[in-house]
């Protein structure tokens, strides 16, 4: 078996352990508690961490337009303060015609804590699903790979010295 193919059939056996019905009632069910008094667009999101633990998140709307989260962020921003940083699926919710992926902040939050081959799905209220590899919805993503790949900042004088 090929490497490629062999990534595949891990990808496979992993997305079958995945619960995304479960996943898919809970970003459904905490879409409903969104703040979204301005866009009355409610959105859900729901992640299974590596450890087999399921959390959540809203979109919670701010007068001041640029200062609201979206639900992907807050669901990650969750199980990060419950001491979670891996995730392996992540469910974002919608009750509209058309599903909606994440934007492109959430999409770089979901980098940072998926593994390029995770898997990001997206539901509406009508049973409509879609599916995507993260590294699908942020190709070339900026990921803590590229910091380790820095130059050493270790010999810029320090002004206290």
């Amino acid at each position: 078996m090929s490497a490629e193919n062999n990534k595949e059939a891990c990808n496979k056996a992993a997305n079958q352990s995945i619960n995304w019905s479960e996943l898919y009632k809970k970003a459904q069910q905490v879409s409903e508690r969104a703040y979204a008094p301005y866009s009355h667009f409610k959105v859900g999101a729901a992640l299974l961490s590596e450890q087999g633990q399921v959390f959540t998140g809203c979109n919670v709307e701010n007068a001041s337009y640029g200062l609201t989260v979206c639900a992907e962020r807050n669901c990650i921003a969750t199980a990060v303060a419950q001491g979670t940083t891996q995730v392996s699926a992540l469910v974002v919710y919608t009750a509209q015609q058309q599903l909606t992926s994440p934007c492109g902040a959430c999409r770089q939050v979901i980098a940072e804590f998926m593994s390029p081959d995770a898997m990001v799905s997206l539901v509406n209220h009508l049973g409509d699903t879609q599916q995507w590899r993260v590294a699908d919805l942020l190709p070339a993503a900026f990921t803590p790979q590229n910091l380790k790949n820095s130059t050493d900042n270790s010999s810029v004088n320090n002004s206290n010295s």
